[in-house]
């Protein structure tokens, strides 16, 4: 699934083509994860944020166009001459939704298509008034972000303090720290030198511990993302930071820090890998 790293990359992309454009007719797939697209339309498109794993299209009537990626899920574009869409249909199997944005962006772009493309229809659309997110649950509940310079060893070390359930299941659940999901989460506790298993962290080793998913986290934005199998940015391209992992994945491979082979095991239903010697 995207981590904050695949959804600013895609969010860094869309906004110089999409800020100051109108939406002036949408479609969707008929699922009501999907159709939410429609209720857009009329709308001028006037920022392109990000929260944690959704990105959140501001529109010019107090309202939010809220996208989450799920596992399949990507934003692109396309010409009008593809045109017309049929989400679902023969001719785009996995088009969920399309936007038809005017020809007035800064770039001077000619009238086109935004579309979001699913194979697996994990993903979600959803429109709300301007920062109301009390019925998408994950995002209303959401931890600080890792950049936000409010967010300090003390504090983080508080907001891990709250969970008696193992660091790596904690990072996960987004609510110490915004868009952390299995191959950073992997990456910043092998970084740190802290087992995934440890239910407590101190205060200096969340420090450690914040440090890491900082540097992890700039150096996935820094290569565009990681693309294992399905993230495409908005582009359609892939990210390089599958060439840098340094945990994730890696399971019976030497550690690059101390020659010990690689762990692998599940936790909380996820894959986790680490190093015994290194994160004792």
């Amino acid at each position: 699934m995207p981590e904050l790293p695949e959804v600013e990359t895609v969010r860094r992309q869309l906004e110089p083509r999409l800020v100051g454009r109108r939406i002036t007719d949408a479609g969707a797939f008929a699922s009501g994860k999907f159709t939410p697209a429609v209720e857009t339309t009329g709308a001028a498109i006037i920022a392109v944020g990000r929260r944690g794993k959704y990105l959140l299209f501001g529109l010019d009537d107090d309202r939010e166009l809220v996208g989450h990626l799920g596992m399949t899920g990507s934003f692109g574009f396309r010409p009008t001459s593809d045109g017309p869409l049929t989400p679902g249909g023969a001719d785009h199997p996995h088009l969920r939704a399309w936007w038809l944005l005017d020809g007035t962006d800064a770039e001077g772009e000619a009238e086109e298509f935004l579309v979001f493309v699913d194979i697996r229809r994990f993903g979600r659309l959803r429109v709300v008034p301007r920062g109301d997110y009390g019925d998408i649950p994950t995002l209303a509940a959401a931890g600080p972000e890792p950049f936000d310079p409010a967010l300090n060893a003390a504090t983080f070390h508080r907001a891990l303090a709250k969970s008696r359930r193992p660091v790596k299941t904690n990072l996960l659940s987004q609510r110490p720290i915004a868009g952390v999901g299995n191959i950073y989460a992997d990456e910043a506790l092998w970084l740190a030198g802290i087992n995934p298993r440890r239910t407590r962290v101190g205060r200096d080793r969340a420090g450690d511990l914040l440090d890491a998913l900082r540097a992890v986290l700039r150096q996935g934005i820094d290569n565009g993302g990681t693309t294992l199998r399905d993230y495409r940015n908005a582009d359609g391209g892939e990210g390089s930071n599958q060439r840098q992992l340094a945990a994730y994945g890696r399971g019976g491979e030497p550690c690059l820090r101390c020659g010990a082979e690689m762990r692998r095991t599940v936790i909380d239903q996820r894959a986790t890998t680490w190093c015994a010697h290194c994160q004792r």
